[in-house]
């Protein structure tokens, strides 16, 4: 019992690290360079996404989205408890809103975006590729964050809220 609760509180710490790593992206990383010219924008851009792929990050990224269905199985009870409702749609924000939300939009405009030579672009290119990836990527980030947010409130209730044993 111990074990699985211990594991709880890892998994919730996990998924509130990446929620407020979302969170913090929309409300200051991305607010911040946007002030910044185009050049400096996309190169900007560029050295963060190469910077964020690291072992920490995918750790925590991947963990969360493998956890928290663990959790659930592990927490899986008849008949069926509170937490095992919270931990259920904790998994489902996290998977949809987080993990599809990242491969299926977020890192395909990361990709395109780390494939554009900025040292070979000209401004109106350097304009005209910001322009169809900026908004694009902040409110698929947006969506991120609020999904990451309610993952994180699910996970926490499913801490708070009493297992059957």
């Amino acid at each position: 019992m111990k074990k699985r609760f211990m594991l709880l509180i890892t998994t919730t710490t996990i998924t509130g690290l990446m929620a407020t790593l979302f969170y913090l992206w929309s409300i200051s990383v991305t607010p911040g360079i946007a002030r910044l010219g185009d050049r400096e924008y996309l190169a900007s851009f560029q050295a963060m996404n190469r910077a964020i792929v690291n072992p920490v990050f995918l750790l925590c990224f991947l963990g969360a989205a493998v956890l928290l269905p663990v959790c659930t199985f592990m927490n899986y009870s008849q008949p069926l408890s509170n937490r095992i409702w919270f931990l259920l749609g904790a998994s489902l924000f996290y998977i949809i809103g987080i993990i599809v939300i990242t491969f299926t939009g977020n890192m395909p405009l990361n990709n395109a975006l780390d494939k554009f030579n900025i040292a070979a672009s000209s401004p109106e290119q350097m304009a005209a590729f910001r322009a169809q990836f900026e908004n694009k990527w902040n409110n698929l980030n947006h969506i991120r964050s609020f999904a990451g947010t309610i993952a994180l409130v699910l996970a926490f209730l499913a801490c708070i809220t009493k297992a059957k044993s």
